[in-house]
């Protein structure tokens, strides 16, 4: 059996709903009620990818202040992926986007030079009071390099898995790619981020 560690961002303003994102893809429970993250927190969730590959997402939930944005560049090193999330209901949160998507573009890089596969996530799509369109989402999707998009609620777990297993298609698709170009360095990732974590859920300030 094959297994594949891939460290996957979870980047976004704070109250947008990361923390609650992560504890219901990672246990499949929503709460109510989160504490602020401090710097980063990390989960890991370990899925049975085919017959013979498992894949050990180690997600990292970056805090979404102001104040550790220039701890970002630490945080954002050996990620393949990542996913920047929004609230519909908040259009800062949206708005914000672009910083987070630039700060990221500008950090975490392929071994080929290449930005990491990014999806875009429009949580609290089951609120009444959405601000941001579906069509604004749209376009800033496209014209920002994002894989793809998705309205997702954490509260009633819709599209949580969905949204996942569509950015670990595109880090296998994208790493394979790269496994071919250069072979010599397939496993150099992993061996990086096996040192880091250890443990099922642990916190870095």
């Amino acid at each position: 059996m094959n297994e594949q560690l891939m460290k996957i961002l979870i980047i976004g303003d704070g109250n947008v709903g990361k923390s609650s994102f992560v504890h219901r893809y990672v246990n499949g429970q929503f709460n109510k009620t989160y504490k602020m993250t401090v710097g980063v927190d990390f989960s890991v969730k370990l899925l049975h990818w085919s017959d013979n590959k498992k894949v050990r997402l180690q997600l990292w939930d970056v805090a979404g202040q102001e104040r550790f944005i220039s701890m970002t560049r630490i945080y954002y090193k050996g990620a393949l992926g990542c996913v920047v999330m929004f609230d519909v209901t908040s259009s800062s949160s949206f708005l914000s986007c672009r910083q987070w998507k630039q700060d990221l573009d500008n950090k975490a890089m392929l071994s080929n030079g290449n930005t990491i596969p990014c999806v875009l996530l429009a949580n609290k799509c089951d609120l009444s009071q959405r601000v941001v369109s579906a069509d604004s989402i749209d376009r800033f999707s496209k014209a920002n390099g994002f894989i793809t998009w998705m309205e997702i609620s954490v509260k009633e777990n819709k599209n949580i898995g969905e949204a996942m297993r569509r950015l670990v298609e595109e880090i296998l698709s994208v790493q394979s790619s790269l496994d071919q170009l250069h072979p010599a360095l397939q496993d150099s990732g992993n061996s990086t981020l096996d040192s880091e974590c250890n443990s099922k859920s642990a916190r870095c300030c």
